[in-house]
C-alpha cells in the first residue's frame, strides 16, 4: 500500500476537526501540520509531520518527521543531529532543469523527500523515480486531488511512494487510502458444468476494447446473472482468418453483467470509453483496466448454460461463432460454438444481489 499524507495546514477551521477524525479513522499513514500543537492529540497509528511555513521552531513537539527548506531552515542531516529521535528530510519545489537535479539527488540520498512538482507533466517525476530506483528513501508526491494521486500511484508503473493532499472536505482522506491500496482482490474461481447451448437468434453483442494487452490467460468475467459469471478469453490467441487483437474480448450480448472495479458491475451496454473493468486471469488474480471502446453490432448469438457443483445456474450469450471463446481449467481455450454438456468451464459466483451495480443484501430472482 501506498503512502498517504494528509496535508492540514490551510484546512478551513471549521471542517478540521472532522477531516482530522476521519484521517484517524481510516488510517492515513500521516497528518501534516506546521504547528507542533496540532499534532499532539493524534494517536500513534499516525505518524506526525511537521512542514513548517514560517521559521522552525526550537521544540518540534510530537513530530516523529520534520520536512525543512534546506535554504531556510538548513541541512536536514545537520537537523537530525541536533535532535535525535527525530527524521529529517527536504521539501522541494521543481519548476526547471536544475531544481529538477535537486530533487533527483534528494531522492536518492535523503529519508524523506517531499516534492512539489509545479508543471502539469508526469515526465520530472518520471525522471526523479528513474533517478532513485535504488534508493532506499521515500518519495512524497504533493497532489490536487485524489484523481491525480491515483495516476502519481502509477507513474512507471511503479509510482510515488506517498502523496501529500490537502483535502478539501470531509470523504477526501477516505478516497486517498482507497486510492492507495491500489490493485483488485482476487477471486476465487470455480469450475462450471456445461449443461446445454442453444442458438437463439439475432441480437446485439458487445467487444470490450481496452486500454492495455491481455494475458493469453486472461479476459473478463460475464454473464446474464449477477450472480453467475464465465471467463470469457481475450483475442490473444491466434485465428485462421484475422490477427490477433490481444487488447480486445468479444463479450457478449448487451445485456450482460461484467465486473468492474470496487466490487461494482456494470452491464455491457453501459461501458463506454473511459470505463474500469477487471481483467482476471485463470487464478483469479484481478486487475483493473480502462475501457477504451466498445463496438456493439447485431450478430447470431448462442445461449450457454452451466451449473456448479453447488447447483447454481450460470448462463452466458455470446456472439455465435467459432472464433468467440472462452476458457477452462488450465486456461484451455474453448471455442463457444463447440462446446457440449459435460465441458468444464471457469466461471464467478458473486454472493450479492445488485442494485444500480452495488452489491446488496435483498431478495431477487433471475432468470
Amino acid at each position: 500500500m501506498k503512502l498517504t499524507w494528509l496535508d492540514i495546514r490551510g484546512v478551513d477551521a471549521e471542517i478540521k476537526p472532522a477531516i482530522v477524525e476521519e484521517a484517524v479513522h481510516q488510517r492515513v499513514s500521516a497528518v501534516v501540520a506546521d504547528e507542533p500543537g496540532e499534532l499532539v492529540d493524534l494517536p500513534p497509528t499516525v505518524r506526525k509531520v511537521l512542514l513548517p511555513r514560517g521559521p522552525l521552531p526550537e521544540d518540534l513537539g510530537p513530530a516523529d518527521v520534520v520536512i525543512v527548506d534546506p535554504q531556510r531552515h538548513g541541512d536536514p542531516a545537520v537537523l537530525a543531529a541536533r535532535h535525535p529521535g527525530v527524521e529529517f528530510g527536504p521539501f522541494v519545489e521543481i519548476v526547471d532543469a536544475p531544481t529538477l537535479e535537486v530533487a533527483c539527488e534528494a531522492a536518492r540520498t535523503q529519508r524523506w523527500s517531499v516534492l512539489w512538482f509545479r508543471d502539469p507533466t508526469k515526465i520530472p517525476l518520471e525522471i526523479v523515480l528513474a533517478a532513485a530506483a535504488s534508493a532506499t528513501g521515500s518519495i512524497i508526491t504533493v497532489v490536487e486531488d485524489v484523481e491525480e494521486a491515483e495516476i502519481v500511484f502509477g507513474v512507471l508503473e511503479h509510482g510515488s511512494d506517498g502523496v501529500l493532499l490537502q483535502p478539501e472536505k470531509v470523504g477526501d482522506a477516505t478516497a486517498l487510502v482507497a486510492a492507495s491500496a491500489g490493485g483488485s482482490p482476487d477471486l476465487d474461481l470455480i469450475e462450471l458444468e456445461v449443461v446445454r447451448t442453444a442458438h437463439v437468434g439475432m441480437g446485439e453483442r458487445a467487444c470490450v476494447d481496452t486500454c492495455t494487452y491481455f494475458g493469453e490467460d486472461e479476459g473478463i468475467l460475464v454473464g446474464s446473472h449477477s450472480k453467475g459469471m464465465i471467463l470469457c478469453v481475450s483475442e490473444t490467441h491466434p485465428l485462421p482468418y484475422m490477427p490477433t487483437r490481444p487488447f480486445r474480448v468479444n463479450a457478449g450480448a448487451i445485456h450482460s453483467y461484467t465486473v468492474s472495479h470496487q466490487g461494482r458491475t456494470n452491464y455491457l451496454s453501459e461501458l463506454k470509453a473511459g470505463s474500469k473493468v477487471l481483467a482476471v486471469d485463470t487464478k483469479g488474480r484481478t486487475r483493473v483496466v480502462t475501457v477504451g471502446r466498445v463496438k456493439i453490432e447485431s450478430r447470431p448469438l448462442i445461449s450457454i448454460d452451466a451449473i456448479s457443483a453447488s447447483g447454481q445456474q450460470v448462463n452466458l450469450i455470446l456472439q455465435d461463432d467459432w472464433h468467440v471463446r472462452v476458457l477452462g481449467p488450465g486456461g484451455v481455450v474453448l471455442n463457444s460454438t463447440e462446446l457440449k454438456p459435460g465441458d468444464r468451464l471457469l466461471g464467478y459466483l458473486p454472493a450479492e444481489d445488485r442494485h444500480v451495480g452495488y452489491p446488496i443484501k435483498e431478495f431477487c430472482l433471475e432468470k
